[in-house]
């Protein structure tokens, strides 16, 4: 699914689509990095994939799913989120790299499985998968933009 992009008071916005979700039908989402000279790209990827790459993550935090949040969480990242709100929130900001395999004995395998790590919006980007969205735009280093695209791309 493509996702609609627009531009809205000089800035680049993705709408994100939640089918099913009460509260509201869409959220919109900027850049992080919006000036021209900027390293990095916005690649739109399949939620889904994206999450099970960032669950292998061993660097940094994982969130668990939206229902074994703390009470207030969701509710708190639903209303960050609400498209009649004025400020836009950015897009999540990721890293990628690719890694082996283990074998039971903890020795690297053959076959190689891709890593995502949030540098910001996990918690947008689960909360919008349990809302619904399917694709969602995120931006990354240009340098690793290609591998996130073969393992998550939409």
């Amino acid at each position: 699914m493509t996702l609609a992009h627009a531009r809205q008071s000089g800035v680049d916005i993705w709408i994100v689509q939640l089918p099913g979700h009460a509260p509201y039908a869409y959220t919109h989402l900027k850049r992080v990095f919006s000036s021209d000279d900027s390293r990095h790209r916005v690649v739109t990827i399949d939620l889904k994939k994206l999450l099970a790459c960032a669950d292998r993550d061993t660097t940094d935090y994982v969130l668990p799913s939206v229902q074994y949040w703390a009470p207030g969480k969701a509710a708190g990242i639903r209303e960050f989120l609400d498209p009649n709100r004025e400020r836009i929130p950015d897009m999540p900001f990721i890293t990628f790299r690719e890694t082996r395999t283990r074998t039971l004995l903890g020795i690297p395998g053959l076959s190689k499985i891709g890593v995502a790590s949030f540098r910001n919006g996990q918690h947008r980007a689960r909360y919008l998968a349990h809302a619904g969205a399917t694709t969602l735009p995120v931006e990354i280093h240009e340098t690793e933009a290609d591998l996130l695209v073969r393992y998550c791309g939409e």
